[in-house]
């Protein structure tokens, strides 16, 4: 038996065995009554619904969700979308399934650019900064968190929801941020001390155990904006002569990075600086929406099938 493609190469031909991370299992009842096994499966490249529809009292019990499994399977269309049903599945035994090429980071979803070239780029714009309280306090806060920020996805779900996401996230922003900040005249420290900042709560927000991302207690009782000004506030309290309106803007922008009330900001852009940063955060992350949108696509059509979430379907040319 063949072994399956990468998920986001697999296609209705392909039928064969592999290995994947299982992020949702749930037990449901089909229009005869009987019982299948509906899934959700993901690898370094994409995620899938997968559904075992048959011998399911012997496979149900043989994994969890949260649990790298081993399937056999073929790529099937269900209404539009690309889907694989089962004929097979169980939990990974490391020691055997090692020996058929099975590893933990092919089973994770992840940014597609390699991390160590991410983080060499964002310790690229930090050596760039001029202002000498912002490089303090971004160096400070980076090295304090690099274990996080190497890994950590942007979302739970929305954009850039991988290991390395967040990362990627940040780093497409600053090198907008500063083509923009320059263009505008604003100043490029204060855009890049946003870009790296306005997120940093997500951190705290966000639980990753390298697998999916899940909030945490303080993420549904506090919210990221919240955490990331009360971090912010503490760093910046621990140096030195840290101007306070110098702080203040930085804080602004935390506060105003989402852009209007209606989308959680507890205040909107007051400075050139803050419009920027809330602009090309939206940007980049409506832009990650729609490139995953036309990637798992599965028709030959120009267009993709309707897309709930940005309200339309996605021309993906010829």
């Amino acid at each position: 038996m063949n072994k399956l493609p990468k998920l986001s190469a697999l296609t209705t031909e392909d039928q064969g065995w592999g290995f994947f991370l299982c992020t949702y299992k749930e037990i449901r009842a089909g229009r005869s009554g009987s019982e299948f096994v509906f899934l959700s499966l993901q690898d370094a490249s994409a995620q899938i619904v997968a559904k075992l529809l048959t011998d399911v009292e012997r496979y149900k019990n043989e994994f969890e969700a949260g649990e790298f499994v081993r399937v056999e399977g073929h790529g099937s269309l269900y209404n539009g979308q690309l889907q694989l049903v089962l004929t097979s599945i169980r939990r990974v035994n490391p020691d055997q399934d090692r020996r058929e090429g099975f590893r933990e980071e092919d089973a994770i979803l992840s940014a597609p650019r390699p991390i160590d070239e991410m983080w060499a780029e964002l310790q690229s714009h930090l050596g760039g900064v001029k202002n000498n309280h912002i490089r303090v306090l971004l160096n400070r806060i980076v090295t304090d968190h690099e274990q996080q920020l190497r890994v950590w996805p942007a979302a739970q779900q929305i954009h850039h929801a991988y290991r390395g996401g967040f990362l990627e996230h940040i780093t497409k922003m600053a090198e907008v941020g500063r083509l923009v900040a320059r263009a505008y005249g604003a100043d490029e420290d204060l855009v890049l001390a946003g870009v790296v900042l306005h997120d940093i709560g997500k951190l705290q927000e966000l639980g990753y155990d390298g697998g999916q991302g899940s909030y945490t207690r303080d993420g549904n009782l506090v919210g990221h904006i919240a955490l990331g000004l009360m971090l912010v506030r503490e760093a910046c309290n621990g140096i030195s002569g840290f101007p306070l309106d110098l702080r203040a803007q930085i804080e602004h922008l935390i506060a105003s990075h989402h852009g209007v009330h209606e989308y959680g900001s507890p205040v909107e852009p007051k400075t050139i600086e803050a419009f920027i940063l809330a602009s090309i955060d939206e940007l980049d992350a409506k832009l990650n929406q729609v490139r995953k949108a036309i990637a798992e696509d599965p028709s030959d059509e120009e267009f993709t099938s309707w897309n709930k979430r940005l309200g339309r379907v996605l021309y993906k040319g010829k």
